[in-house]
């Protein structure tokens, strides 16, 4: 039985840099507490006492929730979604990462559980027009590193794991736009799924990844050659604590713990996001359906990319800003893209039949695949997950939500049972949605046969999975508002 445990409090953030609780609790080894209110952190020590963490010690000085979880001397990882450093909405960036009060908590827990001895490592892998310090003024995480190192001489690790950024992320993301970065000082572990991979025995193509050079996508994606590129030192950690957004996505529904595991993938263009074309033609970048001076425009579009962009060369640059230049002075009045086929292009519609098979195969690595990349039967890391929905996104996320202040924190150790609790409480059917169908798969181990697996524990009451997600039942959610190009099919 997987217990998932959520709760529900003032849907505000402490803001006081380092976030400490806004109350001593007895097992906590410093006295500071913060002026402001910080809910948030009591609700999470709520829900560690709704899954049952060390409920002997409970209320004393030697609690220590996360102590089965996490042994001295191992290395702890939290992955936030620090997806981007900007809401495209315009609204609150808190729609779209996680708040740093959260990642907080969990570090002096996590601490706890060290006994101060070993590693706490914040690290990510944000899409290339994140600016990561924009991103980091706003987080705060070097107030969390002060305190720990002044008052525990204790280093707490902040790392980007990109091998590349651009440098404007207003213009476009052409190769003179793009600076390199470190990337993991450890390395990467490049995995190949073979067989196992939900692409294995698909035509290859139409594959389209996460940069505009589509043969690199296609090069690892044919035949017995499934790969994808992780970060060594996120894959090699003893414990990894998953914190995403409560949020909506345009390409699978919704993106949680499983969606997440994106962010620990070094090289992105080993994603397959999409198809190129419409499922007539053997893809899913678009509905069937679409007029005809749309597909003349997006197929446009994709030759530039394709023979222009993909060289990645100041020649190729350039003829892309004279051709994009010609086009916005002398078509762009005449011949645009209507803003139906804009919403919805790149995959973003409930008809992707790719990126669902990657959140999947993703999935397959966090549970099955070691350090060195080498499978196995049996899990092989212990997860925690927290999602951060105090604050969530819907509509158009995950990069341009509206924020949905909900106030709701939802945890567990297991990311499918906590991410269809949560898709539940959205106010979306985790069965609509194909990721989740792996989860009950016999071919895999994952520990789950049925919802009747889940158990979901709110406050002091207890309901099993079967009664939870019952639709005749019509438990309490959020009302999220779905995506546009996934509106009226996940909906409960």
């Amino acid at each position: 039985m997987q217990a998932v445990a959520y709760g529900v409090t003032d849907p505000a953030y402490n803001s006081e840099p380092p976030f400490h609780p806004d109350t001593h609790f007895a097992e906590l080894p410093f006295p500071e507490v913060s002026t402001t209110p910080n809910a948030p952190y009591a609700l999470l020590r709520q829900l560690f006492v709704s899954l049952g963490l060390d409920p002997k010690r409970q209320g004393t000085v030697e609690w220590n929730p996360l102590g089965q979880l996490i042994q001295p001397g191992q290395t702890v990882l939290l992955k936030p979604n620090f997806v981007t450093s900007f809401n495209a909405s315009g609204q609150d960036l808190f729609a779209v990462v996680t708040h740093p009060s959260l990642l907080r908590a969990l570090v002096d827990y996590a601490y706890l559980a060290l006994q101060g001895k070993g590693r706490i490592i914040i690290a990510d892998v944000p899409q290339m027009d994140c600016d990561w310090e924009e991103l980091m003024r706003a987080q705060r995480l070097d107030a969390i590193q002060a305190f720990y190192a002044s008052r525990f001489r204790f280093p707490i690790e902040v790392h980007d794991f990109r091998d590349f950024a651009v440098i404007d992320y207003r213009k476009p993301h052409v190769s003179s736009n793009r600076k390199p970065l470190p990337g993991d000082p450890a390395g990467n572990v490049i995995i190949n799924l073979g067989r196992r991979s939900h692409f294995y025995g698909l035509p290859n193509e139409n594959h389209y990844g996460a940069d505009y050079n589509r043969q690199e996508t296609i090069s690892h994606h044919q035949g017995e050659t499934q790969e994808y590129c992780l970060s060594r030192t996120m894959l090699s950690a003893d414990v990894v604590i998953s914190v995403p957004k409560m949020k909506t996505h345009k390409k699978v529904g919704v993106t949680l713990n499983l969606k997440g595991v994106v962010g620990m993938n070094t090289n992105k263009n080993y994603l397959i996001h999409y198809r190129l074309g419409t499922p007539k033609t053997g893809g899913d970048q678009l509905p069937d359906g679409q007029s005809r001076m749309d597909g003349a425009l997006v197929k446009a579009q994709r030759w530039a990319y394709d023979h222009l962009l993909a060289r990645k060369t100041e020649g190729g640059d350039a003829l892309y800003h004279a051709a994009l230049k010609c086009y916005r002075t002398a078509l762009k009045p005449f011949m645009r893209l209507s803003q139906g086929t804009l919403m919805v292009d790149n995959g973003n519609w409930q008809g992707n039949d790719s990126a669902w098979r990657m959140a999947a195969d993703l999935a397959k690595i966090l549970f099955f695949a070691d350090a060195s990349g080498q499978w196995h039967t049996t899990p092989q890391r212990k997860v925690f997950c927290v999602v951060d929905g105090i604050w969530g996104g819907d509509r158009v996320g995950p990069l341009a939500p509206d924020v949905r202040k909900c106030g709701c924190l939802v945890a567990g150790s297991h990311p499918f049972a906590v991410d269809m609790v949560t898709t539940r409480l959205m106010g979306f059917d985790p069965r609509k949605l194909r990721q989740f169908d792996l989860a009950f798969d016999p071919a895999w181990n994952f520990g789950l046969g049925s919802f009747e697996d889940i158990e979901v524990r709110h406050g002091d009451c207890t309901s099993p999975g079967g009664e939870f997600f019952d639709l005749q039942r019509r438990e309490p959610h959020f009302g999220f508002a779905a995506h546009p190009g996934w509106k009226g099919h996940i909906e409960i």
